[in-house]
C-alpha cells in the first residue's frame, strides 16, 4: 500500500531545495560596466548599484528594483495560470 504522506515529504524537500537555492542566488553578484555606467545586480535579479557617470542614485536603484518585481510578478502569474496554480506549492516561506 502506497503512503500518501510521502508525497508531502517529496514536495517539503522541493521547497527546500528551491529555498537553498533562491539563497544561493541572492548572495550572487554580476558587475556590468559599460562606458560610464555601472549596475550591480544579485543573482536574485535585485539590483545592489547603480551609476552613470560616478553618480548614483538610490531613487534610481529603488524605481529599477520596482520594474523588476513587476516584470517577476506577471512573469509568475502568467505561469501559475499555465500550471493551474500548482507553482504555489513550491513557494513556500
Amino acid at each position: 500500500m502506497a503512503n500518501p504522506f510521502k508525497a508531502l515529504g517529496d514536495l517539503n524537500q522541493l521547497r527546500k531545495q528551491a529555498k537553498q537555492m533562491q539563497d544561493e542566488l541572492a548572495a550572487e553578484e554580476i558587475r556590468v560596466e559599460r562606458d560610464d555606467v555601472v549596475v550591480i545586480i544579485s543573482g536574485d535579479q535585485k539590483i545592489k548599484h547603480f551609476s552613470v557617470q560616478g553618480v548614483t542614485s538610490n531613487e534610481a536603484v529603488d524605481v529599477l528594483n520596482e520594474a523588476i518585481k513587476k516584470s517577476q510578478e506577471l512573469a509568475a502569474k502568467k505561469l501559475q495560470s499555465m500550471t493551474g496554480g500548482l507553482g504555489g506549492l513550491l513557494q513556500g516561506s
